[in-house]
């Protein structure tokens, strides 16, 4: 077994605009991979694990989409080769290996980071699954079934619910991942995917799904907003049953409610609890 972070299979002195226009080039061609273009694919998801690159960045304007690094990541699957790879008593066999825990964060057998992704020290991973291009926040739990998909990007201090469900996205580059700011609390079996971004301090009762199209219905006020994509900062988010008409008829068709806010006068813990219990969320 090789290990895939291997200098003399990279360009560790490479800045990222070199980087970057190496994985362009190799996106158009992909038998320039044979050579240099192939370590430079590899620096990038080095990169990626050792958490100085990452595929979506915040900054004043909002979220940024590193597209090029997503075709960096879809580029290490043609470089990589399947091997056999163990982890403790468990076998693997794949084209990229699982995780080797550091010591940074905590991971709970048989939790699995897969190389290629970054969480941040003081981070926990219960029995649940972090795939390549991932992001991890320091003080966040995913809890036990729970998976963060592919480039999916979770803030600090969030909470990941038993069997919560992160979508990944590799295609079309530039496409938004999952985000799930800093401070959420994700309730079990949530499902989010298709580039959603939940913000800062949000509750995501226990069922909530949400697609690009799911429409989130904010009733809180005497008359009620639609929301598509997103997740307002610190919204408190229930399942919900919306009447659809349909050739056939008439059927209640999934949406999502946002029923309240997450006081700003109380610190975040007390927040979250009040939430909960204000609207009786279900966990």
């Amino acid at each position: 077994m090789r290990d895939p972070s291997a200098q003399e299979l990279r360009l560790p002195n490479a800045n990222a605009g070199e980087l970057e226009t190496a994985i362009r080039q190799a996106a158009g061609d992909r038998g320039l991979l044979a050579g240099r273009h192939g370590q430079a694919v590899r620096e990038v998801v080095h990169r990626l694990d050792q958490g100085t690159l990452r595929v979506a960045e915040k900054g004043a304007q909002g979220w940024t989409i590193h597209g090029w690094i997503q075709q960096a990541i879809n580029l290490y699957f043609a470089v990589a080769v399947s091997e056999p790879y163990r982890a403790g008593d468990v076998s693997f066999f794949d084209k990229i290996p699982p995780k080797t825990p550091s010591g940074d964060f905590r991971v709970v057998p048989p939790g699995v980071v897969r190389y290629g992704a970054h969480v941040e020290k003081g981070a926990i991973i219960m029995p649940g699954y972090v795939n390549i291009g991932a992001r991890v926040g320091s003080g966040t739990l995913v809890d036990t079934w729970a998976t963060v998909g592919s480039c999916a990007q979770v803030g600090r201090n969030v909470h990941l619910s038993g069997g919560v469900g992160l979508g990944g996205v590799l295609e079309p580059p530039g496409a938004r991942p999952v985000i799930i700011e800093d401070g959420a609390f994700v309730g079990s079996r949530c499902v989010v995917v298709e580039g959603v971004l939940v913000e800062e301090e949000a509750v995501l009762g226990a069922g909530v799904v949400l697609t690009s199209t799911t429409p989130i219905y904010d009733v809180t006020g005497s008359s009620e907003k639609l929301i598509k994509g997103h997740v307002p900062a610190r919204s408190v988010v229930i399942p919900g049953m919306r009447a659809r008409k349909f050739p056939a008829g008439e059927y209640m068709t999934a949406c999502a409610l946002i029923i309240g806010t997450r006081k700003e006068s109380t610190d975040k813990k007390t927040s979250l609890n009040s939430a909960l219990r204000d609207f009786g969320v279900s966990v």
